[in-house]
């Protein structure tokens, strides 16, 4: 007697197998789509992460620099105005900190929400 085929295709099938292919096809995908995007995420926050702590040091460098030159180049900043320099350096690194504030704040989302409405 002739099976017919759909029961030579049953009688080759475990439930086992299904099974397994069913879990490795599920592991892939949440691989694909769920940790690999996490991993890229993490390496672009790594790099922006150390990004901003060299341009933060170089700010830094940038401004001890200046007081050193505030300090060195004018003598008349000297004696009772020696305080001058610091208020100087000081307000310069208050008004970069708050251009960086207003450019974070004012940032590519609110220039999209203009052009929309």
């Amino acid at each position: 007697m002739k099976l017919p085929s759909w029961r030579k295709v049953m009688k080759g099938a475990s439930l086992q197998r299904d099974f397994d292919e069913i879990r490795s096809l599920l592991v892939r995908y949440v691989k694909e789509e769920t940790v690999q995007p996490l991993k890229d995420l993490g390496r672009y926050a790594l790099y922006g992460a150390v990004g901003s702590v060299f341009v933060g040091f170089g700010a830094l460098l940038l401004l001890m620099g200046a007081l050193r030159f505030l300090q060195g180049e004018f003598p008349v900043l000297d004696g009772s105005l020696s305080w001058l320099p610091y208020l100087i350096v000081a307000a310069v690194a208050a008004i970069v900190i708050v251009l960086t504030a207003w450019r974070i704040v004012s940032g590519e989302a609110k220039r999209r929400l203009k052009k929309s409405t």
